[in-house]
């Protein structure tokens, strides 16, 4: 067993930046922005591009499919083969990557290809926001990295609310190859501001990459990743499907749909702000809220589906108690990561992206075997339900070992 020797992010005094502090959260604002919406992007525009490249919406799902496995073997993969770099210059690196695969994607011609490119440019995904919230917490005291790591993944939360209904007016009128063109250009962007904005921390050229792996054999580190794969998912469960229960059961005009996609992009980016203000006053507290929070949003969500002023409220409490989550499970990476600080950060969005599919696959079976749409509240709750029991645990054994959580070591 050995005793960490990397203290948290945030407890040395915090980086200057060389143009100020809001500068430069501004630019890793901006990168969560724009990645999110390269991911997000492609979901209202699915119809466009599965006309442009003569598949069916089905068939053409499978480039999102390319895309989620690019960021779940990416964001392991990259951290430790860049172990050596230093935080700015692997977030340069890793810019780079997705502008490169943004641009290929507009490219190639196939949808084979195209499937190839979007695996590309999933890579970085994971790894982008994990160092972007590093370098984000690294700025500031300790006692205000929940803030900062919040303020960064509300990035993600603005995408969804502007970014990819942008790219749907895009593709729709000037094609999807030219959504993912102004995205990649908005990737170049986010790159030179890095270059400006963020300040340079040193490498440690002596690390090993395998050194990284290190984070994989702390219980906390992997209690805290699979809270994330399994309490996101009942999230992904109901927004997966939520048009066609809106549309079939609900049965609200079509105008109505894209409001409630507004609602539900507030509610994250509410989600990520809320979070961010619990984590820095009780991080436990933050988690438990979320996850118990979210299970009775989406159990109450069962009812509501024929209500649709009491259902547009849901819509956004579901989003807004899942996603105050995200800040204080990437502080919680911060804590318990010793040496390997990157990759538990960047693995906690390999376990968002699992979560994802885990959701949208258990709504599948659920809808399947003929339950209804109402069981999607029911399995979204167990779900977050799941997640609370995986966290609790982990605070047991955390307690009985007896060490204080800034000096859990890594065994």
């Amino acid at each position: 067993m050995t005793e960490q020797t990397t203290p948290p992010v945030g407890s040395m005094a915090p980086m200057d930046p060389p143009a100020g502090r809001s500068a430069a959260l501004l630019v890793l604002t901006f990168g969560a922005f724009v990645v999110g919406t390269g991911e997000f992007a492609i979901m209202g525009m699915l119809p466009e591009f599965a006309a442009s490249l003569h598949l069916s919406t089905a068939d053409a799902g499978y480039a999102i499919t390319a895309y989620a496995l690019g960021v779940v073997i990416g964001a392991p993969l990259i951290t430790i083969l860049g172990a050596r770099l230093s935080r700015r210059e692997l977030l340069l690196v890793l810019l780079l990557l997705f502008v490169f695969g943004n641009l290929l994607s507009v490219a190639m011609p196939t949808p084979g290809l195209v499937e190839v490119a979007r695996f590309i440019t999933g890579l970085p995904h994971g790894a982008i926001f994990g160092v972007s919230a590093l370098v984000a917490a690294s700025m500031v005291e300790r006692a205000r990295r929940g803030w900062a790591v919040g303020r960064v993944l509300s990035g993600i939360a603005i995408s969804t609310l502007v970014g990819a209904p942008f790219s749907t007016f895009a593709a729709n009128h000037f094609g999807w190859r030219i959504a993912y063109l102004i995205i990649g250009l908005f990737g170049l962007l986010t790159f030179a501001g890095v270059w400006r904005f963020i300040p340079a921390d040193t490498p440690n050229r002596a690390n090993s990459p395998l050194r990284e792996v290190t984070a994989l054999g702390n219980t906390q580190v992997l209690l805290t990743l699979l809270t994330a794969a399994i309490g996101f998912g009942g999230m992904f469960a109901i927004y997966t499907y939520l048009t066609s229960v809106l549309q079939n059961v609900t049965q609200v005009p079509e105008w109505q749909v894209m409001l409630y996609m507004v609602v539900w992009g507030v509610g994250m980016l509410a989600g990520a702000n809320i979070g961010a203000w619990l984590v820095d006053r009780n991080i436990n507290l933050a988690a438990i809220f979320a996850l118990a929070g979210s299970a009775v949003a989406m159990l109450v969500f069962s009812v509501l589906l024929h209500s649709n002023l009491a259902l547009m409220l849901d819509v956004f409490l579901i989003p807004a108690c899942v996603n105050a989550l995200g800040p204080a499970l990437q502080t919680r990476l911060m804590d318990f990561a010793g040496d390997a600080q990157t990759l538990a950060a960047s693995l906690n969005h390999s376990a968002f992206n699992i979560a994802n599919a885990l959701g949208a696959s258990l709504g599948s079976v659920l809808l399947g075997q003929q339950f209804g749409y109402a069981a999607l509240g029911v399995g979204g709750a167990l779900l977050s339900a799941g997640g609370l029991l995986v966290y609790l645990l982990a605070l047991f054994i955390l307690k009985k070992s007896g060490v204080p959580e800034e000096r859990q070591p890594i065994t």
